[in-house]
């Protein structure tokens, strides 16, 4: 796009990208800065651009489809013109493959994304200047050629002893070098003193050998750390040229992508490729001392829910906290290490998401690795105050120690997560030593959990039926639907071999639906073939619960089994509706509101407090099999059901008893006026066909 002004006055510059945002302000922004501004959206057509206005500049993107950036840089230097045309790509910050693959394409520079418009400007009349003062050197006298594969930012000519004959200045070091009365001053002057020895060197080799010469040097002004890079160029007998060029800009980005390569961004603890690194070289040491170590994997319990509830930024503050907590629970070392000076220090790093893993070197045997996993647990057990949330987390630890676990790398980290998982399984809060037997649980785990995949499609699950009873009566007053799983080579699979890994996988949503149609559809059919219409009970986890299409779900399977609201019960339990107290109110009263009946089960085992418990709309409160069993012989069993009952009515709810199994708990029951039972005293859970033959036969007690 071309603006009326005087062409030859205002640079040109060629955008060459395919974002239509990105050529839009660029093209704003630099015409602002009297610039002219040329476009293309993609490599071929930027090459027929450059061919046809011979731009003073090409603003260059790394990543474009087709021909792709270096690609472009590569075949703009072969055209007329474009050999010393400066190119300024644009990568990644963290991407130092694309960063040296520009400069190997015959990139002048780089910029990273996302730009910073703000100096884009300044940056491209930088280059220009460079550019203009390399074109200058280039028709200069033979012996300014060698400058030609340099950006001359400040340049002296010195000869052999060190002593300034003539130099140019540069804007850009103004607030570094002072502008005048260089000439006839000695490099012990301008430069630090440590730096002197290193300039006279190269100054000598230069000259003896005839071959340009790279060397880098750093000192500190007005408490900032400059690095500059010095090419020393023969220029007569006994002199050279010193074209000195400000590279501050490129090692704090360079320092900043290997930090990123290496480092968790949110913690700054390392990542798992520097882990990898690290323990690494803490086994060569250890196999040379022959000396052990441990890595200790660490899972936080229930990271996801805290997530969900108290959002991202909550989770974020917590791992940050985790990250000092565990850190100086490291630091507090329980034995020194005899490693040489050179040894590899306890490390603490991040695997991602809500796994750390610890390296501990400084151990004599595997009791000291087992110290740590204590301390850690120990500390994790006070809460964690952040931005005014009071919050309580535990953590699982898997322990492996070299050289009985595994004498590489891999196998290590592996056997760590291997442990780790399984204190998960025994109950989370706790640490446990890897053993190969775990090996062998993670597999059988791992191909249950592929069957389970495969379960639902393959039509292997099944619902059985136990029956709940009037103890007034002896009549049948509902059905609770239990899944079973008939498995082709385990058999019928009982609910406690799965559930927990459907929870785990997210299986339990698609299988509690179906489960929920296929219960509808039973009890209508028991309608239609006669029997007095009664309540059927289907379990909802808490996955199920939380699942925003609830109440379309319920719907649907109602209507598809043509089934009245008010003969489908909906259990759950008293810990998953604790969760979220007030929205889970707001969701029983809308599932109330379609007709349906609700029971809590598990009572007593929680948080069981009446004054919680009236502000939910339940119709059922179900005793706790835990509480039954053994009610007539423990005081303390029967104190709390009595309890339970009472406390029940005196809120207008029915009470089901679970688990009964004895006539003298059913006595029991009956007596404290208990009004229903479910139990192996009448029956087990039983498929269908056995459940509509207990209907046929009416009363039972």
């Amino acid at each position: 796009m071309m603006q009326n002004r005087d062409m030859k006055e205002a640079p040109v510059v060629l955008v060459i990208d395919d974002d239509n945002a990105v050529r839009e302000i660029s093209r704003d922004l630099l015409e602002e800065s009297d610039f002219v501004v040329e476009e293309a959206r993609d490599g071929a057509e930027g090459l027929s651009v450059f061919n046809r206005v011979k731009p003073d500049l090409v603003l260059l993107d790394v990543m474009m489809p087709g021909m792709d950036g270096f690609t472009v840089c590569r075949e703009l230097r072969k055209l007329p013109g474009g050999e010393r045309t400066p190119v300024l790509m644009a990568t990644g910050l963290d991407d130092l493959e694309s960063i040296n693959r520009s400069y190997e394409a015959g990139a002048t520079d780089f910029i990273t994304k996302p730009l910073n418009w703000t100096i884009l400007a300044h940056r491209i009349r930088y280059m220009l200047r460079a550019s203009r003062t390399l074109g200058e050197l280039h028709k200069s006298e033979g012996k300014n050629k060698a400058l030609l594969n340099a950006i001359p930012d400040l340049m002296f000519h010195i000869n052999s002893d060190g002593t300034i004959l003539d130099f140019k200045a540069a804007k850009d070091f103004d607030t570094v070098f002072p502008i005048s009365g260089l000439s006839g001053k000695k490099l012990y002057e301008l430069l630090p003193e440590e730096v002197v020895p290193k300039a006279i060197h190269y100054i000598e080799r230069a000259l003896q050998t005839g071959e340009t010469q790279i060397f880098e040097y750093q000192f500190h002004f007005h408490d900032t750390t400059y690095t500059h890079e010095a090419r020393i160029v023969v220029s007569g007998e006994d002199e050279v040229l010193a074209i000195v060029r400000d590279i501050t800009e490129h090692k704090r980005a360079e320092e900043q992508i290997i930090y990123l390569a290496y480092h968790d961004t949110l913690t700054g603890l390392p990542n798992r490729h520097s882990f990898k690194n690290q323990l690494t070289q803490a086994l060569t040491q250890a196999k040379r001392y022959d000396r052990p170590l441990a890595a200790l994997n660490l899972g936080l319990d229930r990271f996801k829910q805290i997530n969900e509830t108290l959002g991202h930024t909550v989770g974020d503050l917590l791992l940050k906290a985790v990250t000092e907590r565990l850190e100086n629970c490291v630091r507090k070392s329980d034995v020194i290490a005899r490693f040489s000076n050179e040894h590899i220090i306890n490390t603490v790093a991040r695997l991602g998401s809500d796994e750390f893993i610890i390296l501990l070197t400084e151990i004599e045997d595997a009791q000291d690795a087992a110290k740590v996993a204590q301390r850690i647990l120990e500390v994790f057990s006070h809460p964690f105050i952040l931005d005014y949330h009071e919050v309580f987390i535990t953590a699982s630890i898997g322990i492996t120690v070299y050289p009985y676990d595994g004498e590489d790398v891999d196998t290590l980290l592996k056997n760590a997560g291997t442990a780790m998982y399984h204190a998960k399984d025994q109950g989370r809060n706790n640490y446990q030593f890897y053993n190969q037997a775990m090996n062998a649980t993670s597999l059988e785990k791992l191909v249950l959990e592929n069957d389970l995949r495969r379960a639902l499609d393959r039509q292997q699950f099944l619902v059985y039926y136990q029956p709940q009873l009037d103890l007034r009566t002896g009549a049948i007053i509902g059905m609770e639907a239990l899944i079973r799983w008939q498995h082709p080579e385990r058999g019928l699979v009982q609910p406690a071999a799965f559930i927990s890994l459907a929870e785990e996988t997210g299986l339990i949503v698609p299988i509690g639906e179906w489960v929920l149609r296929t219960a509808c559809v039973q009890n209508k059919a028991w309608q239609a073939a006669g029997f007095s219409p009664f309540r059927v009970t289907v379990n909802l986890s808490s996955s199920q619960f939380r699942q925003e299409t609830l109440i379309r779900t319920i719907t649907q399977a109602l209507d598809e089994a043509g089934m009245d609201p008010r003969y489908l019960e909906l259990e759950l339990t008293e810990s998953n509706i604790m969760k979220d107290a007030e929205t889970t109110i707001t969701m029983l009263h809308e599932l109330k509101s379609m007709g349906l009946r609700l029971s809590i089960d598990d009572f007593g085992t929680g948080y069981s407090s009446l004054s919680y418990l009236k502000r939910f709309p339940f119709d059922t409160v179900k005793v706790d099999r835990s509480f039954v069993k053994n009610v007539t012989t423990d005081s303390d069993n029967a104190a709390i059901t009595t309890a339970i009952i009472a406390m029940a009515h005196s809120l207008n709810f029915e009470v089901i008893a679970e688990g009964v199994e004895t006539k003298r708990e059913l006595a029991f029951l009956s007596k404290h006026q208990c009004d229903g039972m479910q139990g192996y005293l009448f029956s087990p859970p039983v498929p269908p066909e056995q459940a509509t033959q207990f209907l046929k036969e009416g009363k039972h007690l």
